[in-house]
């Protein structure tokens, strides 16, 4: 019986660190945690601070931690998934008025919306709000 044992524990020890492993696969070790969403009176916390006002130009963009941030007109701010819908590659960067993607030359408006293809999908839009001087995801 003891033999058994021993051998159950020994394995319940190997699954659990393999389980440990898996966990952590693909995440990088020095990357700081998500912050954990919240929720205050049932009405969750934004979770994170992707930009200030200041660094999102109007009629222009950042993109920031695979989101896209535009500010097509002053004050209006939209967020995007950073994922090309056309072959699914990161857009390169937001310039001359339009959402570049370095794969096939696909252009999006500032809104989302196709302006030039192979894409025929808009961006997939992420919520965003201001608070105070940041816009964070919401």
């Amino acid at each position: 019986m003891q033999r058994k044992q021993f051998l159950v524990g020994a394995g319940l020890g190997i699954a659990t660190g393999a389980l440990a492993a898996c966990s952590t696969y693909g995440k990088d070790p020095q990357a700081a945690e998500e912050p954990a969403v919240t929720t205050t009176g049932g009405v969750a916390a934004p979770a994170a601070v992707l930009a200030k006002v200041a660094d999102v130009p109007v009629g222009g963009g950042v993109i920031v931690e695979q989101t896209v941030l535009t500010q097509p007109t002053a004050g209006d701010f939209k967020g995007f998934s950073a994922t090309c819908t056309h072959a699914g590659c990161t857009v390169r960067d937001v310039a001359g008025g339009t959402i570049n993607c370095p794969c096939h030359g696909s252009r999006f408006n500032l809104d989302g919306t196709v302006a030039n293809g192979p894409a025929t999908r808009s961006l997939e839009s992420k919520p965003v709000q201001l608070q105070d001087d940041l816009i964070i995801l919401s």
